[in-house]
């Protein structure tokens, strides 16, 4: 049996206070969303980083967004075999069963998971165990070739995480259904990169091959 351990209290206070407050406040919105189920517009798929915080960044209510979070906000290529397939399982999810509208991958600064990935193709560190992440980093790979030849290391490192963006996007639509959904007008992608720093937005202009502010 695995064991278990005592929800930290602070948690525990946390929780009390939200189902006290804010809640309360919103029960009727709870109980529609629990009676008639979800049906979000919009699916995001962003970084587990703690520090990006995807509801605040766009005012979202509880029942607006299907969020879908891994490491560096990565899309795996279309692959139809035995293997486990949870960021795939969710855009099949959003896009075949919800019918969301759009689809925004949300990258960042600072992002640990596009830092390994650099280094280690960088040469800066030197990987003895290849783990789970590094071979989910495999996925974003083939873009440290599209940036390696920026002199400027931090440049380089920010150009890799928006090409993680880019090869998300392109990756989507190797699912057939998404790009299905994309041709018919039923569904539209969009790149983005948010500066923790600053709270800079970022979108990929496709015409352009760049980003540039939101608003």
């Amino acid at each position: 049996m695995t064991d278990t351990f005592p929800l930290p209290e602070y948690l525990v206070k946390r929780y009390q206070d939200w189902k006290s407050g804010e809640f309360l406040e919103r029960s009727e919105s709870h109980a529609r969303l629990a009676a008639e189920g979800q049906s979000p517009k919009v699916m995001v798929i962003s970084c587990c980083d703690s520090r990006v915080h995807v509801t605040s960044i766009f005012g979202a209510e509880t029942g607006e967004f299907f969020i879908h979070r891994n490491v560096a906000n990565l899309v795996p290529p279309f692959a139809e075999d035995d293997a486990h397939h949870g960021t795939s399982a969710a855009i099949e999810f959003a896009v075949t069963a919800l019918k969301v509208e759009h689809i925004l991958v949300l990258g960042h600064s600072q992002c640990g998971g596009v830092r390994y990935c650099h280094d280690t193709n960088h040469g800066d560190i030197e990987v003895s165990q290849k783990g789970f992440v590094h071979r989910w980093m495999d996925i974003l790979r083939p873009g440290y070739e599209r940036v390696r030849h920026i002199e400027d290391d931090s440049t380089r490192i920010t150009a890799l995480e928006h090409t993680g963006v880019v090869i998300a996007m392109e990756n989507l639509m190797g699912f057939p259904f998404v790009r299905e959904a994309v041709e018919s007008g039923q569904l539209s992608l969009h790149g983005l990169w948010h500066s923790i720093g600053d709270g800079v937005l970022m979108a990929y202009d496709p015409d352009t091959a760049q980003f540039a502010p939101v608003g």
